[in-house]
């Protein structure tokens, strides 16, 4: 049995869950999400805990009810208090700033650098070398954040670039002169 698949997704008073047929319906104070579970996986609603159950023990329902279980959990979390990643810009001259739903970064190429912001996210840049990405989806959050630091990668020699906070980017040494 999976270890995380057999525990109990606690479902607080204030989140309404509905699962219909192989679709799980949470709706929240922050919003509302769906989960489309995958075949072979059900639920089963008891008092305010939800039970996640597979059907046989397939390889692919093994793997597949576990997962299951944490999007349902991640999903509750999401529409109780929401998901943030937060990003620095590290670089002489690189910041970024939100303009109504884009996203403008300086990275020091010879263009700013302009993302869309997609529907369900919220990018504040409180400092100008700082990104919070905000959300109700985990997976979207994620995503966002992700794509924000593949246009400029932390490098090892000088370290320049968009990381998480907290990340640790190992340096290298340059080039010596003899």
């Amino acid at each position: 049995m999976s270890r995380v698949g057999k525990k109990l997704v606690p479902i607080p008073k204030n989140v309404k869950l509905l699962v219909s047929g192989s679709i799980v319906y949470v709706e929240g104070p922050k919003g509302k999400l769906q989960y489309q579970l995958p075949e072979g996986i059900e639920t089963e609603l008891k008092d305010s805990e939800l039970i996640v159950k597979r059907l046989s023990d397939s390889k692919m329902q093994t793997s597949l009810h576990g997962t299951s279980r944490s999007i349902i959990s991640n999903m509750i979390k999401g529409v109780t208090e929401g998901f943030i990643k937060e990003l620095e810009i590290v670089g002489v001259g690189f910041r970024a700033q939100v303009q109504g739903k884009k996203l403008s970064m300086h990275l020091g190429f010879s263009h700013p650098v302009d993302f869309d912001i997609p529907e369900g996210i919220v990018i504040e840049t409180p400092k100008p070398n700082q990104i919070l990405v905000k959300g109700i989806d985990k997976i979207k959050v994620g995503e966002v954040a992700a794509k924000l630091r593949s246009f400029y990668k932390p490098e090892p020699y000088k370290g320049k670039g968009i990381r998480y906070a907290g990340e640790y980017v190992r340096r290298k040494a340059g080039k010596t002169v003899a």
